[in-house]
């Protein structure tokens, strides 16, 4: 299945399909780093020109979404509609312009980021020794992560009832900007006031899969 998504899926829609704004000459600002310019490439495959992260479409799924090959490769077949035997999207599948699929990508998309700032604050934050006080930050990552997790999980899932509920969820009360508001504004006091860089080599540990 592996080849029919390569051959089917470029790089480019897949980035475009997860809510990264790509213009005309093909470049995006890199989720794999501090990027303030476009540096990514995409097109079939993706590069970036800052931090070299390169690869093909299930790659950058993967990569993205912090997860491996093999879901990555399951999420694109059921996003794009592709069968294991075919090598050709089923444009009546794809639609991006049906709203809650578009609303369903924003809301993975942000609690995939919310997840990897949780499992940062996890580590960095940790107790050195029995003595020390708790940091409110590996607080919330403790308490939160295992619920954020399963609603990746949710959003996930091939029951499309099961997403809607999810996404229910995150809509109420505006709970989505503000979440998405929350994690930027977190990022940038780590990296402004405590001079802390979250590194791709820390923010894409990636999900444990089972």
């Amino acid at each position: 299945m592996y080849e029919s998504i390569k051959a089917a899926v470029t790089a480019r829609q897949a980035a475009e399909s997860f809510g990264l704004m790509v213009n005309r000459s093909g470049m995006a600002a890199c989720p794999f780093h501090e990027d303030h310019t476009p540096s990514l490439k995409l097109d079939q495959r993706y590069y970036c020109f800052g931090c070299g992260a390169t690869g093909d479409v299930i790659d950058f799924t993967a990569r993205l979404l912090g997860i491996s090959n093999h879901d990555a490769a399951q999420i694109l077949a059921e996003r794009f509609g592709i069968q294991p035997e075919s090598q050709t999207v089923l444009t009546s599948k794809i639609k991006p312009a049906v709203p809650l699929r578009v609303t369903e990508q924003r809301c993975l998309f942000a609690l995939v980021q919310y997840e990897k700032l949780l499992r940062f604050w996890k580590k960095h934050y940790a107790p050195r020794t029995p003595e020390e006080s708790f940091y409110d930050r590996f607080v919330e990552g403790c308490r939160r992560e295992s619920f954020i997790a399963d609603l990746i999980d949710e959003m996930m899932d091939a029951d499309p009832w099961r997403r809607k509920q999810a996404v229910k969820l995150l809509l109420r009360d505006n709970q989505l900007n503000r979440l998405q508001d929350y994690v930027q504004k977190q990022e940038e006091e780590l990296k402004m006031n405590k001079n802390i860089h979250i590194t791709t080599e820390v923010m894409e540990h990636g999900r444990c899969c089972t």
